[in-house]
């Protein structure tokens, strides 16, 4: 059974209730939930999906998280996500929402940081590699073809306001550089898995 969201309209309010695929297929607005992690030297984390997802499948990504569920709230959707897809459990702080004209379907998109400084346990059916990635590193990866095209606009969104958040964050930091893991490695393992298509 496709999950439910929120449809909502141009000024993201709440029209009525639908499966998530209806509303890509129809193209209704609905809301997604995104976390940008980093750790405490400032680096970003960043995953390769895995080959099964039905939605970009092999991609690369500089955030995690999913479809907004009936009733939560922005920030409860990212506290929700950030568990299932990394284990970790915390509060995500919001930065902004944007209306995203996606690549699949139109959608509010929620973006969140936090600071995670625990051992995290990528879930292994959504997440086929992740890395830690200096300021410099990303940069070069949001180039890549295989980048997600979305998490692209939100990443250049993102560079747009840094400036407003950056010192709040911890972003400020200088970045160290460090040996890197090819990309076709993969991340860490986390028994089991979650049902739920990820964003």
């Amino acid at each position: 059974m496709s999950e439910l969201v929120e449809r909502v309209d141009d000024r993201d309010e709440v029209l009525t209730v639908v499966s998530r695929s209806d509303a890509i297929r129809e193209g209704w607005l609905h809301r997604v939930a995104t976390i940008v992690c980093r750790d405490p030297e400032g680096r970003t984390l960043v995953h390769r999906r895995t080959e099964g997802t039905s939605r970009f499948p092999g991609h690369f990504n500089w955030m995690l998280g999913g479809a907004v569920e009936v009733a939560e709230t922005y920030e409860q959707a990212a506290a929700r996500e950030l568990e299932e897809e990394i284990g970790v459990r915390t509060c995500p702080r919001f930065v902004f929402k944007f209306r995203c004209t996606g690549t699949i379907s139109p959608y509010w998109l929620g973006l969140h940081e936090v600071v995670v400084d625990e051992p995290i346990k990528p879930d292994p059916e959504e997440i086929a590699w992740h890395d830690w990635l200096t300021e410099h590193e990303l940069n070069e990866l949001v180039r890549h073809d295989a980048f997600v095209p979305d998490a692209r606009e939100a990443f250049e969104r993102y560079l747009a306001i840094r400036p407003r958040t950056q010192s709040r964050v911890g972003s400020g930091q200088t970045p160290t550089d460090r040996p890197r893991e090819d990309a076709r490695g993969h991340g860490g393992q986390r028994g089991g898995g979650h049902d739920r298509e990820r964003w």
